[in-house]
């Protein structure tokens, strides 16, 4: 019977990738948020000299990966086009984020909120 094992090089070299986010990759502390959840993020944006503080409000629609490497997206209504955004967990133009109303899914990504308009786009509220 043949076993397969990962090479010893790999294995070493992400546990040095993974001991460098943990040491060096500075973790900023946001509220805890997930998939159906409406959040405020306030980020920075620089304009040659000038730096502006701009907000980007919807309902959260999936948390990606893990570590220094996380990212999520945010998808809001512009009229009768949506926008998405995705923003990574760590980008230091990210001011704060505010949790505006838990919403109650039963999907971790819920990409079938794209096609829904009306009142089904509509997320329950959960209790607190």
């Amino acid at each position: 019977m043949l076993i397969y094992e990962k090479p010893i090089k790999k294995l070493k070299m992400e546990n040095l990738v993974k001991f460098v986010q943990d040491e060096f990759v500075t973790k900023k502390e946001f509220p805890h948020f997930q998939a159906g959840d409406t959040i405020t993020v306030y980020y920075e944006i620089r304009e040659g000299e000038k730096t502006r503080t701009q907000f980007f409000r919807g309902v959260v629609i999936q948390r990606r990966g893990s570590g220094s490497s996380e990212t999520f997206t945010i998808r809001k209504m512009s009229g009768t086009i949506g926008v998405e955004r995705i923003f990574p967990v760590n980008l230091p133009a990210i001011q704060k984020i505010e949790v505006n109303k838990q919403g109650k899914v039963r999907r971790a990504r819920i990409f079938y909120f794209r096609g829904l308009t009306g009142k089904k786009a509509k997320i329950k509220e959960r209790r607190r």
